[in-house]
């Protein structure tokens, strides 16, 4: 093996047997079989492989129909780009712009499950802790009690008020000190991105102290006197108010929703036109920590436990832990995330591996410890791929995925399935499709492993983008921009037309 790696290390220094050879030889080798034997691990050194310009030849010996008939009846405009490969050899199958850098959009999450595994490892847990800085006497802690995060992404209202029932439980009824709350274990972020609409609930806050993926529930009732509104953190068991997150609904048609952020919270406007009889919708929390806070309060007085006004801390406080709540294993964690695909989770996670203290600090070691571990040139603005700015190609994609498919990558990708030439799910297909999907306004992307019943399994990566369209749309309409639902119809119909070529002459 250390030979293989060390000729590996000669390739990607660009020297053969004294001989310099080209970018295309050098990737060309690496997935045409040269590679194949250190697939099972990943390289020892940083190899740097520089994508090739994707070679189409091997389709066309196979026998492969041409897929530019199939790209232009998509009439996605902008550029697509895909390369399909055999898992087992590396070897390139079929490819169109391999090379082109395009947004991966939710795809760079398997990235992020990459590093995450790496840098924390499948086992880590993240606790969230209460603290007392002194004994219980008599029923009251005497000194503070501290709420402390440590980034948890999975933390939910429930699991709150499991926490305050064990401290009722422990016979504390009150505090002596203060209510503390810390959250100092991650960087105090206020959106993921900037370019999203403020309302939308997948461009929360993250902070070391987060809670139901930082996002609180708007629900508005009308009645003879107007709208009734409230704010609510429910889970499944507990639906306590909220008092942080304020919203009113003003006589207008649009905008539909205002945002400001003050010290103690979120204010929020509504325009009335928009809201029909009744309904509720997720907003994101641009104070995280508040939020937490307060919610814990609340359930902590439904246990008898009072408690004073929360006060948040930079710096934390020494003490005994009381009660602790712990998540799930990471690899658990990471299943979930590339099923729901949510961002607040990729980019605490990605935080948390790279100790950064900003997220485009953050992103920027990610693509580096990617371009060094697996020779990708990525260039990533986040961890969740909710930022326009990132950019992969499907060849790099492919890439990662081949060094990935031995690891536990594959059995945490979510089956999507074989489509028809509608772009329905084929129930019971025989050929199962591992991957994840991405999906931001005209810019669809799909990235995984295709396994046929034969065991010859293929890697792919397929990249739809009209970035141009997409920096056109106004900010008003980027929640659900004209057309955008169309565009993505046919994004994903081209690449279930994809798969089901590659499955049908490769499988």
């Amino acid at each position: 093996m250390l030979a293989a790696v060390r000729a590996l290390w000669l390739v990607s220094a660009g020297v053969v047997r004294g001989q310099m050879i080209s970018r295309r030889q050098v990737l060309g080798g690496l997935l045409a079989g040269a590679a194949a034997p250190v697939w099972a691990e990943t390289p020892l050194t940083s190899l740097r492989p520089q994508p090739r310009p994707w070679s189409e030849a091997a389709a066309a010996a196979r026998d492969l129909p041409d897929a530019g008939p199939l790209i232009a009846a998509a009439r996605l405009g902008g550029a697509v780009g895909f390369v399909v490969a055999e898992a087992a050899s590396g070897r390139v199958l079929e490819a169109v712009n391999g090379d082109l850098a395009l947004p991966p959009a939710s795809v760079a999450k398997t990235i992020t499950a990459l590093y995450a595994l790496e840098r924390l490892g499948s086992g880590h847990r993240f606790a969230t802790r209460l603290l007392a800085t002194g004994p219980v006497v008599g029923g009251r802690i005497a000194g503070d009690l501290v709420l402390v995060g440590s980034g948890d992404p999975t933390l939910s209202t429930d699991a709150l008020g499991d926490m305050a029932a064990a401290l009722a439980q422990a016979g504390v009824r009150g505090v002596g000190g203060r209510y503390l709350v810390y959250a100092g274990a991650l960087p105090q972020i206020a959106r993921i991105d900037a370019g999203q609409p403020d309302h939308v609930g997948y461009n929360p806050a993250i902070s070391g102290l987060n809670l139901n993926f930082n996002r609180v529930n708007f629900v508005w009732h009308q009645g003879a006197k107007g709208y009734d509104v409230s704010m609510d953190a429910r889970a499944e068991r507990f639906v306590p108010l909220v008092h942080m997150a304020r919203i009113k609904v003003v006589n207008r048609d649009l905008p539909t929703y205002t945002f400001v952020a003050t010290a103690e919270g979120d204010d929020w406007t509504v325009a009335a036109a928009a809201l029909g009889k009744g309904g509720s919708r997720w907003l994101p929390v641009r104070h995280p920590e508040i939020y937490a806070a307060e919610v814990f309060q609340t359930l902590a007085a439904a246990q008898g436990v009072a408690l004073p006004e929360a006060e948040i801390v930079r710096a934390l406080p020494a003490g005994t832990v009381r009660v602790e709540h712990r998540s799930d294993e990471l690899v658990v964690v990471l299943r979930d995330m590339l099923k729901f695909s949510t961002n607040m989770t990729a980019e605490v996670l990605g935080l948390t591996a790279s100790g950064a203290m900003s997220l485009a600090a953050s992103a920027r070691q990610m693509s580096d410890w990617a371009a060094a571990r697996y020779g990708l040139q990525a260039q990533l603005v986040d961890h969740s791929g909710l930022g326009s700015g990132s950019r992969v190609s499907a060849g790099d994609m492919v890439l990662a995925l081949l060094a990935a498919r031995r690891g536990m990558l594959p059995g945490i990708l979510r089956e999507v399935g074989m489509r028809d030439a509608k772009g329905q799910v084929i129930t019971g297909h025989p050929v199962k499709v591992r991957a994840k999907t991405g999906t931001l306004n005209f810019v669809s992307a799909l990235a995984g492993y295709v396994q046929p019943p034969s065991g010859r399994d293929l890697v792919f990566a397929v990249f739809c983008a009209d970035a141009a369209r997409r920096d056109a749309v106004p900010m008003a309409e980027r929640e659900q921009p004209p057309g955008g639902a169309a565009w993505t119809r046919r994004a994903r119909v081209l690449q279930g037309q994809l798969i089901s070529r590659w499955a049908e002459v490769y499988g």
